[in-house]
């Protein structure tokens, strides 16, 4: 049985006074400025993460009930665990979380800490999105693996009461072919989760059903644009991004900071169950009874034996055409195609920023650009390159001109081509193709640290090291790819047979490396060097990507083969002593 949320037909207006009212409770112990500064963001508006995606739910449903205003950590004199049959008190009830559901915002936060510290994301975050979003997957309702018992939807995003979302993944997640619904535990729509989707819990796979899976990416989404959750700013930019409201953002920081005074685990199932949804129809307080002197009007039916006046005979009035009006186009439904819009050749050094960025016009069938349309640009291919912020993914808004230009690209270690591809979101039109290409790091000069001769007598070892450092323009070459070889001649780069050697792990003569590459410093150390029974002078050939070549002259000795000087012979006396000791 699949779990289906309400459509929404308003939000009313005692919701936003009692979350105000909370929050306001609560703001003794919370960040500045969260009870301050409130806006309303008007439908339509760019979200407040300077994206211009739909939010992360597509601003569905969410539940509006609030935590108590006491403590969920009990008082010093009641700190034990209650005995059997001890009334559970609403704090405490409130602020137990089923435990997979737990673990899954707990191990959510440690992997972004690794991944993104800079976003410092608490896990009491996950939390507070994850109870007004399903009650904490519906009280705990989970299997084994993470996995909700039964689908979890929110209502079709037809643009009645909700934005317009058209079909973005043939029904595979929600089992909708013509519009959007929110899934899962966190309510991505499918068009988020194909590119925010996360594997939390390593099967392989990323569902959005998943408490592990659901949390992780809803972590990733949150850090994605460099935001610092540590501040009022970095956290409100972050939870409007997720569902564009006010009310969402007030309930979402009071639930977030009673979670942060004390939470404890509770079997999964068993969690509480929140009743209160921003798209209940019911009033939040009683409408006020008309007075006894100013009756209300009842709406009035036509007089008993006076009829309503119909139409003259032959001019009926004319009816209301049938069937649902065609809707206006929105910009989104007039584009054709895509069209580049001047993007210069996309390269650049592993490691560094991409110096262009990709632009795209968005254009009608009669060659006109279109404003507002929602265009995403998405990575393909083997490459460790991203947006800014990490991500894999940016959406951008076509601007008055019917351009958008995607965020600057940074180059990661790996090299080779890769594509960007951009899409139009919300229709099914051909994709345009950005070719980019990560080139290796380079260095134009190699130099010796040390002006130390390298010498050695035949079979023995090298008493130095050899140590270069690598430079591109005069700044030093950072992890730049190297290789050494002893080769036979200066004019012969063959690998000499005999002579000086490494050794590899296993003890074996080798005298070529590869895979070398300079530290943060331009530096690069060789192993040592060993000498077999080959005496001369011999070369040693470094080399790196970019062309900038050293040859180091390395010389073998004989080894000193001279008989040892003679002992003094013993004076007679000594040796009649020596002598005469055994028949003593």
């Amino acid at each position: 049985m699949t779990a289906h949320f309400g459509r929404r037909l308003r939000k009313g207006a005692a919701t936003t006074a009692v979350a105000a009212a909370a929050v306001a409770a609560l703001s003794a112990s919370q960040a500045p400025a969260v009870t301050g500064g409130h806006r309303t963001l008007a439908t339509g508006q760019a979200t407040p993460d300077g994206t211009t995606d739909h939010s992360a739910t597509g601003d569905s449903p969410y539940y509006t009930d609030l935590p108590p205003l006491s403590s969920p950590l009990p008082s010093p004199s009641t700190s034990q665990s209650p005995s059997i049959g001890t009334p559970v008190s609403v704090g405490e009830a409130e602020a137990g979380i089923p435990a997979t559901i737990l673990d899954a915002y707990k191990k959510a936060e440690t992997e972004l800490a690794s991944s993104k510290p800079g976003c410092n994301l608490p896990w009491q975050l996950l939390a507070a999105i994850g109870k007004v979003e399903s009650g904490q997957a519906r009280g705990g309702q989970v299997d084994a693996n993470g996995t909700t018992t039964s689908k979890i939807l929110g209502p079709a995003l037809d643009g009645n009461g909700f934005a317009l979302i058209k079909d973005t993944d043939h029904g595979l997640y929600d089992g909708n072919s013509t519009y959007d619904q929110a899934v899962g535990p966190m309510q991505f729509i499918p068009s988020t989760w194909a590119w925010a989707g996360r594997d939390g819990n390593g099967d392989g796979a990323k569902d959005p059903n998943n408490i592990y899976d659901a949390a992780l990416a809803a972590g990733h989404y949150l850090c994605r644009n460099d935001w610092n959750l540590s501040t009022d700013a970095g956290m409100r930019s972050a939870i409007l991004s997720y569902n564009n409201s006010t009310d969402y953002l007030n309930t979402v920081l009071s639930w977030l900071e009673y979670y942060r005074k004390g939470t404890h685990s509770v079997p999964d199932g068993t969690g509480s169950l929140p009743s209160g949804r921003s798209d209940d129809n019911t009033p939040s307080t009683p409408t006020t009874p008309p007075s006894s002197s100013t009756p209300s009007t009842p709406s009035t039916p036509s007089t008993p034996g006076t009829p309503a006046t119909p139409s003259k005979p032959g001019t009926p009035s004319t009816p209301s055409t049938p069937g649902t009006p065609t809707p206006t186009p929105t910009p989104t439904d007039t584009v054709a195609k895509l069209a580049d819009a001047g993007t210069a050749k996309l390269t650049a050094v592993a490691g560094e920023q991409f110096g262009k960025k990709i632009s795209t016009k968005a254009v009608t069938s009669a060659g006109k650009t279109v404003a507002k349309v929602r265009i995403r640009f998405t990575i393909v291919g083997t490459t460790d390159a991203t947006f800014t912020g990490g991500e894999k993914v940016a959406t951008v808004n076509t601007n008055a001109s019917g351009v958008a230009v995607a965020p600057a690209l940074q180059a990661g270690e790996t090299t080779g081509d890769f594509t960007v591809r951009a899409t139009v979101v919300g229709r099914t039109i051909a994709g345009l193709d950005y070719a980019a290409s990560v080139t290796p790091r380079v260095a134009d000069t190699l130099v010796r640290t040390s002006t130390t001769a390298l010498t050695c007598t035949a079979g023995g070892e090298f008493a130095d090291q050899v140590e270069v450092k690598a430079t591109e323009n005069g700044a030093v070459a950072d992890k730049v790819a190297a290789t050494a070889t002893l080769i036979k001649a200066a004019d012969d780069a063959t690998e000499n047979d005999k002579g000086p050697y490494f050794k590899d792990a296993d003890g074996k003569t080798v005298r070529t490396l590869t895979g070398l590459a300079t530290d943060a410093d331009g530096l690069l150390k060789l192993p040592k060097l060993y000498a077999d029974d080959t005496t001369g002078t011999f070369l040693l050939r470094i080399t790196t990507t970019g062309g900038a070549t050293l040859t180091v002259e390395l010389t073998v000795t004989a080894a000193d083969t001279s008989p040892a000087s003679p002992s003094p012979s013993p004076s007679p006396s000594a040796s009649a002593s020596t002598s005469a000791s055994p028949s003593a």
